[in-house]
């Protein structure tokens, strides 16, 4: 590892642009060539609208960030980038917390709850593998969630504090182990794990924070003779190397000098609160505000860290009050002006954008309160998330990706690039409009640009929206079809399952209620064939990627708010463009605005698709795509974890337990580093299964 900055450049592996793909690519590029700041790809489901965004990061060579709404989907992202391009450093950056609990205060009933965390180790390697891919290459990737904008630490104390390793350097062991401590690395006598070290005779053992690999250092007479980094499983040697560069184990780092001045302005600030706690006579918040500081100051002092460090982060940067903290934004490049160079990227950005703009507001009024109740300095306010303004003075070119764009983006963007065209020449799905209530004799009408279907020529008998959704379902199941049904809430949901099941519908239902892993099993059921028909809320949150679909129900469609408006109707139509035969039907008794808009956008883009499709000869095929093994893996790992006591291998945990724990901890490393975390958690919950095993054996003895 190196602290300079590689050559290294993007090489774009995979297929060839398709569809309307090359015109989106050419717009873009086109568009940053021109200087604009800011640009819309407006790609409808199903077109690869990440491809388009690989060929353009492949064009410009620019370091680049992707900001995804949620984890699951950064996931995603992060493993199509690495696919196209399997030799730069793609990196995944999220939140490290299995569980967080913030520090709060609720003056209403006098509670205190103190900050409660769980930290996922794996997750924090690959924030610093993130971290230090920015410090040493070019060819970089960085998939993050909106917590990219929260305060980390700054670059330069991170980047100047890594300890370069060499052969031939002078150094006894005992300073070598201070060096390790002093940027925040754990000593053990046991099994190495990121940040932490270990001595053995004349040598050190070292895994690097943002490693899963060991660095074994051999010191002999005060000088290092040998570097190799080595399997810790296995022992196998990986690679011998001349030298190395260690990062420190925790983004907020700093030397004396640092900490001497920062607990030096903490004294002050700490002397002046108490001075404006004593006007208000608020003589329970001077005590708190002194016991917790003065025990955090002797902690920096003597150990160089302190439990919420983070809310001292303004004096250990030297950073006035009010300015904005150091985020991962700061570790991008930057020119010789500060100015950022490097490509945004907002995945999602109708969802993505009003999360990166309210993330300020609810931080700073939680602090307020910590602040006026005595348990915080207000300088702790200052470790936040960026206000959206900062955010935007902080990145460079900005592209919004988004199948469905909202106001902000189409009245900030320079241009709004369509890709409407999918490589698979499929269209959008045909839409029909029927009443939500009995109407007794009722023609059947499609929407506006869509073809009569037969029962639109006859008058026919129609008792509501159910029993029709339930009559075309049972139409397409015949075909071989599967469908969806949408409903407004859970217990809808629930009930419209069970009574399709009643009518002899193999059916299920799926909302925020039903665990992740069920979640996983249900879909991969659903494609399966095992049931026929999937109910759900706001179906939009799984990602759905359905391609047997050819049926979707949007019930109460004319219910005006966040399920049914313009952007949920469009995101959930496009759920059935996945097939030749994909249509779906909205139930309404009035045409809300939303509704107007949605089959309006909708007919639009089917027009220029079935245009596109007519000019050069197409004919639309459905997707046909593998129902991934990952999945039927994620079962089956998940029914060994059920039944461990009669799937694990008894001969070897009864001859060598912690052999057995160290597999399925390789196990588990290999699949946090695909981004495969439902499996990962899987083995994790079957370690500590096994682990507890031992100690009943140990206790038994």
């Amino acid at each position: 590892m190196s602290s300079k900055k590689s050559e290294g450049k993007f090489i774009l592996k995979g297929f060839t642009p398709a569809g309307d793909q090359p015109k989106a690519i050419s717009g873009l590029l086109n568009g940053l060539k021109k200087g604009m700041k800011k640009q819309t790809l407006l790609g409808a489901t199903g077109t690869g609208k990440t491809f388009t965004i690989a060929n353009v990061i492949n064009q410009i060579q620019k370091p680049t960030l992707v900001i995804a709404h949620n984890k699951t989907l950064a996931a995603q992202l992060a493993q199509e980038f690495r696919s196209f391009f399997p030799d730069a450093a793609v990196q995944y950056f999220v939140s490290y917390y299995d569980y967080y609990q913030p520090e709060a205060y609720m003056p209403v009933t006098d509670t205190y709850i103190e900050k409660d965390a769980q930290i996922n180790e794996e997750i924090d390697r690959l924030r610093h593998a993130s971290t230090q891919a920015l410090l040493s290459r070019k060819d970089v990737i960085i998939v993050a969630s909106v917590s990219c904008i929260y305060g980390l630490g700054s670059p330069v104390e991170y980047e100047r504090e890594n300890i370069k390793i060499s052969i031939g350097d002078k150094i006894s062991k005992t300073e070598l182990m201070q060096k390790f401590i002093y940027v925040q690395y754990e000593r053990t006598n046991a099994d190495l794990s990121p940040g932490t070290f270990r001595a053995i005779g004349n040598r050190i053992d070292v895994m690097p924070i943002s490693e899963t690999i060991m660095l074994q250092i051999e010191i002999t007479d005060g000088i290092i003779t040998h570097l190799t980094t080595t399997d810790p499983v296995s022992m196998k040697i990986v690679e011998e190397v001349n030298n190395y560069f260690l990062f420190p184990a925790k983004h907020f780092i700093s030397d004396e000098k640092t900490r001497l001045r920062a607990i030096k302005t903490i004294q002050v600030e700490l002397n002046e609160r108490v001075k404006e706690l004593e006007k208000e006579n608020k003589i329970l918040e001077i005590e708190r505000i002194k016991r917790r500081t003065t025990y955090d100051i002797a902690m920096i002092r003597e150990m160089g860290f302190c439990q919420g460090i983070e809310n001292y982060s303004r004096h250990l940067s030297g950073k006035k009050s009010g300015v904005a903290p150091d985020t991962l934004l700061e570790y991008f490049p930057h020119n010789a002006k500060g100015e950022p160079e490097f490509l945004t990227i907002i995945d999602e950005s109708h969802v993505t954008l009003p999360q990166l703009r309210a993330m300020y507001a609810g931080d700073q009024s939680r602090k307020q309160t910590l602040v006026d109740y005595g348990f915080r300095l207000p300088s702790a306010k200052d470790n936040r998330p960026l206000k959206y303004e900062e955010f935007e003075k902080r990145i460079d070119d900005v592209i919004y990706m988004s199948a469905t764009p909202s106001i902000y983006e189409k009245e900030n963007s320079e241009q709004i690039v369509e890709q409407i065209i999918r490589p698979t020449g499929l269209i959008d799905p045909e839409l029909f409009v029927r009443p939500v209530i009995a109407k007794g004799k009722y023609v059947a009408k499609p929407s506006t640009g869509s073809k009569v279907d037969g029962r639109s020529t006859q008058q026919v008998e129609y008792r509501g929206q159910v029993h029709d959704f339930i009559k075309e379902a049972v139409s397409d199941i015949k075909k071989g079809g599967r469908v969806i049904a949408t409903t407004l809430t859970k217990k809808m949901a629930e009930s419209l399952s069970e009574y399709l099941k009643e009518q002899g519908v193999k059916a299920e239902y799926l909302h925020s209620d039903i665990k992740t892993m069920d979640r996983i099993q249900i879909l991969t059921s659903f494609r399966k064939g095992e049931f026929d028909c999937l109910v759900g809320v706001n179906l939009l949150r799984e990602g759905l990627d359905l391609p047997e679909v050819t049926l979707i129900g949007i019930l109460d469609a004319d219910k005006e708010g966040f399920l049914r408006s313009e952007t949920s109707l469009i995101q959930t139509i496009g759920r059935a463009a996945r097939n030749e035969n994909g249509r779906v039907i909205l139930y309404a008794d009035v045409m809300t605005n939303s509704l107007s808009k949605a089959i309006e956008e909708t007919n639009r883009r089917r027009n220029i698709q079935i245009a596109y499709n007519k000019e050069h000869n197409i004919t639309p095929t459905t997707i046909i795509k593998k129902i991934e093994d990952i999945t039927e893996q994620i079962a089956s790992n998940h029914d060994r974890a059920v039944s461990l006591e009669l799937d694990l291998d008894k001969k070897l945990f009864a001859k060598n337990p912690n052999k057995l724990i160290k597999l399925k901890e390789n196990q588990m490393k290999e699949a946090i580093k695909i981004l495969d975390f439902e499996t990962a958690a899987i083995l994790r919950d079957e370690i500590k299964v096994l682990k507890m095993r031992m100690e009943d054996k140990s206790d038994k003895k």
